[in-house]
């Protein structure tokens, strides 16, 4: 077998990441059109993602979010996003960068990529620095109650670990 010395996998996977950045970057500039929303999944401990202690202690391996209805001050940078969700009623800024994302799903359009992370780097827990301070929003109680609900997927009986989602199944057939 010939040597790929362009790298075509590493070329299309750059190119997906575009994608995610690029739907990201529309997200932050006009809001989620339409039904549009967002299942993010990364590496909790890959370098560069900053979470909460508590957040770190509750999804230590990966963690899934929702971006819906209750998000805000999404910045979309060349290498990472950083988002204000509200976890349990409590502000909390995330960082993460595209290369410790492992799948993206607008379920809303039956849309999903998938990511080998099997290369991304984790930070020891001791050098892991803490979330930056979440900003001052004000959420209506009923409002930031949905968004807890809607913010914190958990697979059955994992005890609030991330579902794994098999993207075959939103597939046309």
């Amino acid at each position: 077998m010939a040597t790929d010395h362009i790298r075509y996998d590493v070329l299309a996977r750059d190119a997906l990441r575009g994608v995610l950045r690029k739907v990201l970057s529309d997200a932050a500039a006009h809001g989620l059109p339409g039904e549009h929303h967002f299942f993010i999944t990364f590496v909790s401990k890959a370098e560069g993602v900053k979470l909460s202690p508590r957040l770190l202690a509750q999804y230590p391996e990966e963690m899934t979010i929702i971006l819906q209805h209750q998000f805000w001050d999404l910045t979309v940078l060349d290498d990472r996003f950083e988002v204000g969700l509200s976890f349990g009623g409590i502000p909390e800024r995330l960082v993460v960068p595209f290369s410790a994302i492992k799948s993206f799903l607008d379920p809303s359009v039956k849309f999903g990529l998938q990511f080998d992370t099997s290369d991304v780097a984790e930070v020891a827990p001791a050098g892991l620095p803490a979330a930056p301070a979440a900003s001052a929003v004000s959420v209506p109680a009923p409002a930031a109650e949905k968004a807890e609900a809607e913010e914190e997927p958990a697979a059955p009986g994992q005890g609030g670990g991330a579902e794994v989602v098999r993207l075959d199944r939103f597939r046309k057939k």
